[in-house]
C-alpha cells in the first residue's frame, strides 16, 4: 500500500503573492490591500527581500487611531517580528509555527531559490488543507489569549 504524501509549505500556500516595498506608504499598502482583498502584505526591501510584514489592523491601530496620517508612514516602520517557513518544510511545521507563535498569517520562503518569498499560508489555506482536529488545535492555541 502507497503512503500518502506529507503536505508541504509549498503544497498549502496561496502563491503569487504581491510585496509593499519597506519605503511605499501605510497609505499605499491600504490600497493594495483593498485591490487585492487581503489583511496582511508582506513587506520587502530594496533587494526584494522579506524583511517584515504589515497587517490592515496594524495601519488602524498604530497609525489611524494615533491620528498620524498613514500617507507620510513608510511600510517598512511597522514591520514587526518576523516568522516565515520553508516552502519544502512539512505542513504539520507551518501548524506548529504558526500555533507557537499565535499567528494568523505566515510568508512563505523557497531557500534554495535566494530566500524568494514564494506565497502565504492564512488560516482558509489550513481550512482546506488539515483535518478537523488540527484546525481546532490551531484555534485554541491561536486564540486563546486573544
Amino acid at each position: 500500500m502507497a503512503t500518502k504524501k506529507q503536505l508541504t509549505a509549498r503544497d498549502i500556500m496561496t502563491a503569487g503573492v504581491q510585496c509593499i516595498g519597506a519605503h511605499q506608504s501605510l497609505k499605499e499598502a491600504a490600497i493594495m490591500m483593498r485591490d487585492m482583498n487581503v489583511g496582511a502584505l508582506p513587506i520587502c526591501g530594496d533587494n526584494n527581500r522579506l524583511t517584515g510584514l504589515i497587517t490592515d489592523r496594524d495601519i488602524v491601530v498604530q497609525c489611524c487611531a494615533e491620528g498620524i496620517d498613514p500617507a507620510t508612514v513608510q511600510a517598512g516602520s511597522l514591520s514587526g517580528e518576523l516568522h516565515w517557513i520553508n516552502a519544502s518544510a512539512g505542513a504539520d511545521e507551518a501548524l506548529a509555527t504558526m500555533e507557537q507563535h499565535q499567528i494568523k498569517r505566515m510568508p512563505v520562503i523557497d531557500v534554495e531559490q535566494g530566500h524568494q518569498l514564494v506565497g502565504m499560508i492564512t488560516e482558509a489555506n489550513l481550512a482546506r488543507n488539515l483535518t478537523d482536529a488540527q484546525i481546532a488545535e490551531f484555534a485554541t492555541k491561536v486564540y486563546a489569549n486573544a
